[in-house]
């Protein structure tokens, strides 16, 4: 695979991981796509095996988000720009601590958010409380499941030739 069929690859696991956060665009879906068309071109053993643990990762993830309460999005106050601030969070907590850093990344997004949105330390912190209990879980299930697709595959196209 050249330089620019991975340049594509890469940006549709980022508009997967981005579609996470927005309501009606399949993230999961998106980022397994676009591990199949990179798996299918590369026929490596190590792609085949990113293919089927990204596949397993992400049904699982599918289950547990089922199993969890169901969003209520707009009754929690939770907008696009929290969902935003999250995303970014949880984007830069997985660059800084690989994998684990997501959780206090999109946490710590939700509360930057409400921070800037209320002014006050106590009503943001208890605002966040309620975005995470409301909807976050579900949110944060699967955006961590698509950030550690996008790692497994950055790490198999680095380390795996």
């Amino acid at each position: 695979m050249n330089a620019w069929e991975l340049a594509l690859v890469a940006l549709v696991l980022l508009l997967g991981v981005c579609g996470v956060l927005l309501p009606g665009v399949p993230g999961p879906w998106l980022v397994w796509a676009a591990i199949l068309w990179w798996s299918l071109t590369t026929r490596t053993a190590v792609a085949w095996g990113v293919l089927v643990g990204v596949t397993a990762l992400l049904l699982v993830s599918q289950v547990v988000r089922w199993l969890l309460p169901p969003r209520r999005l707009r009754e929690a106050g939770i907008t696009r720009t929290m969902a935003l601030w999250a995303g970014g969070g949880a984007f830069a907590g997985f660059c800084v601590l690989p994998v684990i850093g997501a959780i206090p990344g999109f946490i710590g997004g939700i509360y930057a958010s409400e921070r800037l949105r209320l002014g006050r330390h106590g009503a943001a912190k208890a605002a966040t409380r309620t975005a995470m209990r409301e909807a976050g879980t579900s949110i944060l299930v699967e955006l961590f499941s698509c950030l550690l697709a996008a790692g497994a595959w950055l790490g198999a196209v680095i380390w795996g030739r």
